[in-house]
C-alpha cells in the first residue's frame, strides 16, 4: 500500500520580510521576530474586560497569540509564546490587567498558549491562512488548543468540576472567539492576496 506523500512546506508571513545578509544578520532578525511576537502578545493582553463572576478576563491576548503562531510559524511562535510566558511567569507584567506570575487560575490559558502558536503555526506552513475557511478552521484549532490546558488548569486551581470550570471559563468567550476567527478569516487571506507576487 503505498503512503501519502506529505504536504509541501510552505512560506509564512514573516519568511516574505527581507533576508538578512550574514549569519548574525539572519539571528537578529529571528531574535527580533521571536521578541516582538512576545511583545505584541504582552500589548494585547492589556486590552483586558473582566467578565462578572469569573477569575478569566476578555482580552486580546488570545487573538494575538493566535495570529503571532500563524504569522510566524510554529518554530518561532512556540519561541515567542514561550518567551512571553516565561517572561510574565518571571515577573514582568504583560499578562492580562498588567499581572504576573503563576499562581493565577488563569495561567493555564497562557500555557495554552504556546500549543495554539504551534498548531496554527503548522497549520500555516501547509497554507491554511491562504483561504477563509482554511483559516477559520486553524484558528478553530488554535482556540481548541488553549481550551484544552486552560480550562483543566482552571478546574483544578479553583477546586471546580471540569463542566463547572467550562462554565466559567469557555462558554462566556465563544462569541468573541467567532468574531476574531470572522477578523482572521478576511484579513490573513487578503493580506496573502496583497502579497502573491512575493510567494
Amino acid at each position: 500500500m503505498a503512503l501519502a506523500a506529505p504536504l509541501p512546506s510552505r512560506p509564512v508571513l514573516a519568511d516574505l520580510l527581507p533576508a538578512a545578509g550574514s549569519r548574525t544578520g539572519a539571528a537578529l532578525r529571528e531574535l527580533a521576530l521571536v521578541g516582538g511576537g512576545a511583545a505584541l502578545t504582552g500589548l494585547a493582553a492589556q486590552w483586558s474586560v473582566a467578565v462578572p463572576g469569573s477569575p478569566v478576563p476578555v482580552t486580546g491576548q488570545t487573538f494575538a497569540a493566535l495570529l503571532v503562531g500563524t504569522a510566524l510559524g510554529a518554530r518561532r511562535g512556540v519561541a515567542a509564546l514561550g518567551l512571553y510566558l516565561l517572561a510574565g511567569a518571571a515577573g514582568l507584567p504583560w499578562f492580562a490587567q498588567g499581572s504576573a506570575g503563576w499562581s493565577m487560575p488563569s495561567f493555564g490559558y497562557v500555557l495554552g498558549f504556546v500549543l495554539a502558536a504551534a498548531v496554527t503555526g503548522l497549520l500555516a506552513r501547509r497554507g491554511a491562512d491562504r483561504g477563509p475557511l482554511r483559516t477559520a478552521a486553524a484558528m478553530v484549532l488554535g482556540n481548541l488548543a488553549i481550551y484544552a490546558v486552560g480550562v483543566p488548569y482552571l478546574a483544578a486551581s479553583l477546586h471546580v468540576s471540569l463542566a463547572k470550570a467550562a462554565h466559567l471559563g469557555l462558554y462566556p468567550y465563544l462569541v468573541g472567539d467567532a468574531l476574531k476567527t470572522a477578523v482572521a478569516m478576511g484579513a490573513l487571506p487578503l493580506t496573502w492576496k496583497l502579497l502573491r507576487g512575493r510567494v
